[in-house]
C-alpha cells in the first residue's frame, strides 16, 4: 500500500513528523504557559511526560516500509540536544527548567528527562510498530508518570526497596494507569486488518502492567526511565506468548 494521495514515502514521513512536533511542541508550550501563571510544576512535568510517552500513535500514520520511518524519533533526537545543552548551561529561570524538572536543578536534565528521550529513540528506531514498545511507553508514560503524583498526593503507606521511598498508593497508580495506557495505545497502534484478541490484550496487559509496578518499585532514582521500558521490552521478546504486535 503507498502512501496516501499516492505522496512519494520520504515526503509523506516528513509530513506525519511535522504534525508530531506540532503535537509535542504544543503541549509543552501550553504547559510553560501554565506553570508561568502558577500551575504546579510537578503536574506540568508529567503532563508532558504522558504525552511524549504517547507519541506512538503517531507510528501507524508512517510509512514504514520506506527507511524514512525513523523520523518519527525527530522530535526525541532534538530534546536529547536540547536536554544536554540546557543541562550544562541553561539557569533555574529557564522555561525547560522549570517545566520538566522537579527541584529546578538545570542538571536534573541531564538525567530522567534525557534517559526518557534516548529510549523513545532506541524504541523508534529498533522496535517499530511493535507491541513490546508500545507496551513499555504506555507504561513509562503513564503509569510512572503518575506514580508519582499519586504517591504525592495521596501517598500514607510508605516503603523503600532498592531506590527511592515509594508508596503503596503511588505503585497503585503505577499499576493502574499503567494498565489504561497500555490498553489505550495498544488499540490505537493496532495495525488494521489485524485481528485482536481483546481477552489476551486484557491478560497480557495485567501482567506486563504488574511486572513494570515491580520494576518501577525496585529502580534506583533517575534511571527508571531507562530500566522500566527495557525490562518491558525484554521480557515480551522473550516470551512470545505475550506479544500481541
Amino acid at each position: 500500500m503507498q502512501p496516501p494521495f499516492n505522496l512519494d514515502p520520504l515526503i509523506w514521513n516528513i509530513i506525519v513528523t511535522f504534525f508530531v512536533f506540532v503535537y509535542i511542541m504544543s503541549i509543552i508550550k501550553f504547559m510553560d504557559v501554565l506553570v508561568s501563571k502558577g500551575f504546579p510544576q510537578d503536574i506540568s512535568r508529567k503532563i508532558i511526560h504522558i504525552a511524549a510517552g504517547s507519541w506512538v500513535i503517531f507510528w501507524p500514520l508512517y510509512y514504514a516500509a520506506h527507511i524514512s520511518y525513523v523520523l518519527n524519533i525527530a522530535i526525541a533526537l532534538l530534546w536529547t540536544v536540547l536536554f544536554v545543552t540546557k543541562g550544562l548551561t541553561a539557569t533555574p529561570d529557564d522555561p525547560a527548567v522549570k517545566t520538566m524538572t522537579r527541584t529546578g536543578d538545570p542538571k536534573e536534565l541531564l538525567r530522567g528527562p534525557l534517559f526518557f528521550t534516548i529510549t523513545m529513540e532506541i524504541l523508534g528506531i529498533f522496535f517499530f510498530m511493535k507491541f513490546s514498545a508500545v507496551a513499555a511507553m504506555a507504561v513509562l508514560g503513564w503509569g510512572d508518570g503518575l506514580a508519582p503524583l499519586f504517591g504525592k498526593y495521596y501517598g500514607k503507606h510508605k516503603y523503600k526497596l532498592i531506590g527511592r521511598e515509594k508508596t503503596i498508593e503511588g505503585s497503585i497508580g503505577m499499576f493502574l494507569f499503567g494498565y489504561i495506557g497500555l490498553l489505550v495505545l495498544s488499540l490505537i497502534v493496532w495495525p488494521s486488518g489485524m485481528p485482536l484478541n481483546i481477552t489476551q490484550l486484557l491478560i497480557s496487559g495485567l501482567i506486563i502492567s504488574l511486572i513494570a509496578t515491580i520494576v518501577e518499585a525496585l529502580s534506583p532514582a533517575d534511571v527508571d526511565n531507562f530500566i522500566i521500558p527495557f525490562v518491558v521490552v525484554l521480557i515480551l521478546e522473550f516470551f512470545p506468548f505475550l506479544v500481541l504486535l
